[in-house]
């Protein structure tokens, strides 16, 4: 890090960044970055497409039939053309694609618990980011994996639909879920112009209740709880925002304290990303907070230190924590990291291990 400082082409020295074929290494500018890692970390190759983008998006566990839910990429053509859902089996690593009534462009996703779910086991349903297009409206849509069933909860604010809702989280007590909206659909031709701002909501799912939480962003994106749920982080891509990235505009995730369970103050910035755009982000048991960045995954701990990279030389977009491990999700390929030992946030809950 300090010859970053004085050096502002030292990444590129490495070798670990200077490769062309896509591949994993672990950069470590933090000596809490290896205790996150362990000493058994391996990686691997399990997905790899040139045909489409199976893996960009959600990464969202069920435990009833043991698979990882991951959204594809948007594709030009009609939306029947779309490979929408990409199914990565858990047993044996196999891969599927398959849609969902209801589901049209998905994008983020989380485990849900539906109002008067038993939350005393895992999950059995899913909420889903749908973007949509421009016969089908944005929207938030609980997914019944097991069941093969959908219902769309929420498509409207103030009578105004949605640009393309991005990502979603379920707070664990209130169980009010929380999601961002953006614009991408519009600047990349499959929804129609704008109506509202680019803004984070918190929708109640019992009474119907919507309230806009924060704005003043140039595109709302990723968002995730601390593990005491007392922050929320933000992440805003909007220096990738149309063709060509711009590096004036955000690349930053924003912290904010949440107040009550409900509303949000004291936002601030908590880390600005040195590659591309912070898109998915997530966080550990620890409070670290790791987001898909440009040229992988990037890690920084509590006070926004970077600690390190799990660098592929490639986008990730999204990723998603497993027992003893995560899945990084660049597009056209999958990775699995193994052997790790820290822990995501809401692997407890989906997997109903390491509690």
């Amino acid at each position: 890090m300090l010859a970053l400082a004085t050096n502002p082409n030292y990444f590129s020295t490495l070798p670990a960044t200077s490769g062309i074929e896509p591949a994993v290494s672990f950069l470590s500018y933090n000596d809490g970055f290896k205790d996150l890692l362990g000493d058994n970390i391996t990686s691997k190759l399990i997905g790899n497409y040139t045909s489409h983008q199976p893996f960009h998006e959600g990464g969202v566990y069920n435990k009833e039939t043991n698979t990882m839910i991951i959204s594809s990429n948007y594709e030009v053509g009609p939306p029947s053309d779309s490979i929408n859902i990409t199914v990565l089996n858990m047993d044996d690593w196999s891969i599927q694609s398959t849609s969902y009534a209801n589901l049209f462009e998905a994008n983020g996703g989380t485990s849900y618990y539906p109002p008067g779910a038993n939350k005393s086991a895992p999950p059995t349903h899913q909420v889903w980011a749908d973007e949509g297009n421009f016969e089908q409206p944005s929207s938030l849509v609980s997914v019944n994996i097991a069941e093969n069933t959908t219902e769309v909860i929420l498509n409207s604010f103030m009578g105004r639909n949605f640009s393309s809702i991005n990502d979603v989280r379920q707070h664990s007590e209130t169980g009010d879920l929380w999601f961002t909206d953006a614009d991408y659909g519009w600047f990349q031709y499959f929804r129609p112009e704008p109506t509202v701002p680019k803004q984070v909501y918190r929708f109640e799912p019992d009474t119907g209740i919507i309230q806009v939480v924060a704005d003043g962003f140039v595109e709302s994106n990723g968002l995730e709880f601390s593990p005491d749920e007392k922050t929320l982080y933000v992440t805003d891509t909007g220096s990738a925002k149309w063709s060509q990235f711009n590096y004036t505009r955000p690349s930053t995730i924003y912290a904010f304290d949440v107040v009550n369970g409900k509303r949000l103050s004291n936002r601030r910035t908590f880390a600005f990303a040195d590659i591309g755009s912070p898109d998915g982000i997530h966080c550990d048991t620890a409070g670290n907070v790791w987001a898909g960045i440009d040229d992988g995954v990037a890690v920084w701990n509590p006070e926004g230190i970077l600690l390190g990279k799990i660098y592929i030389g490639e986008t990730s977009n999204n990723f998603a924590f497993i027992p003893g491990g995560v899945l990084v999700f660049t597009n056209n390929r999958l990775w699995l990291i193994d052997g790790m030992k820290a822990q995501g946030r809401e692997v407890c809950k989906d997997f109903g291990v390491g509690c």
